[in-house]
């Protein structure tokens, strides 16, 4: 939503300075960039940082299921989430007040490494328990345990993958301004930033798509919220 909400505000400024509806100093026009900029980078850091949050709820689910109401409460989760909005914002305005500083890049990409990584590594331990306790299930749930694990074993696999394939190519544009910022390759990479920005949003519509598909009980939620929603209009 920021990155479109960005995107919006400065096709709308340019279209009312192109037609003369708004007249647009230089130094106002630095700040906007630098508000635009500030959203972009804020919904990067926010996304990735939500995505482990997210990673480390479903562990704690799953590892302290008796204890999760107690540890995850109310108040706590919403700790959380103004915890990571402040300090996407705050990050954010560092990283575009000092964005020529290749230090900044090094954060977002190690972030971005550290993100993964640790999702993966929750994500991997979950799997493992759950192939373990399939494993104890009785003979005649046999064919049951196998696609049980084999299950949880597509969805890991489906999540890591969008997530590698979304939040890659933006990650690999940062490495590639710090290794060979003026090759004529890595200038056609760049060329498709606004691509890359495109599947960053995506991946935050296809994850919750990934759940509902994987998820019987899920999928019949979703029936249900479309067929209360079409009684209601008609």
């Amino acid at each position: 939503m920021l990155v479109s909400v960005s995107n919006v505000v400065e096709t709308m400024f340019m279209l009312l300075t192109d037609h003369g509806l708004l007249v647009v100093t230089p130094h106002m026009m630095k700040h906007l960039d630098n508000v635009i900029d500030i959203m972009i980078c804020s919904s990067v850091v926010s996304s990735l940082s939500f995505l482990s949050t997210i990673a480390a709820d479903r562990y704690i689910t799953i590892f302290y299921a008796l204890r999760y109401h107690s540890i995850m409460t109310t108040q706590r989760a919403v700790a959380v989430i103004v915890i990571i909005w402040l300090a996407s914002t705050i990050s954010s305005t560092l990283f575009i007040v000092y964005y020529t500083d290749n230090a900044v890049i090094v954060c977002l990409v190690t972030f971005f490494c550290i993100t993964l990584v640790f999702t993966a590594v929750l994500y991997l331990h979950m799997f493992i328990l759950a192939h373990v306790h399939s494993r104890r299930i009785i003979a005649f749930h046999k064919s049951r345990r196998q696609s049980t694990s084999m299950k949880g074993a597509i969805t890991l696999t489906i999540l890591l993958g969008v997530f590698i394939i979304c939040w890659g190519p933006f990650f690999l544009h940062l490495i590639l301004i710090l290794t060979c910022p003026k090759s004529p390759y890595c200038t056609c990479f760049f060329s498709h930033f606004n691509l890359f920005l495109i599947l960053i949003i995506c991946n935050s519509l296809i994850d919750p798509l990934i759940y509902a598909y994987r998820s019987q009980e899920l999928r019949k939620t979703l029936k249900e919220l479309v067929l209360c929603s079409w009684c209601f209009v008609m």
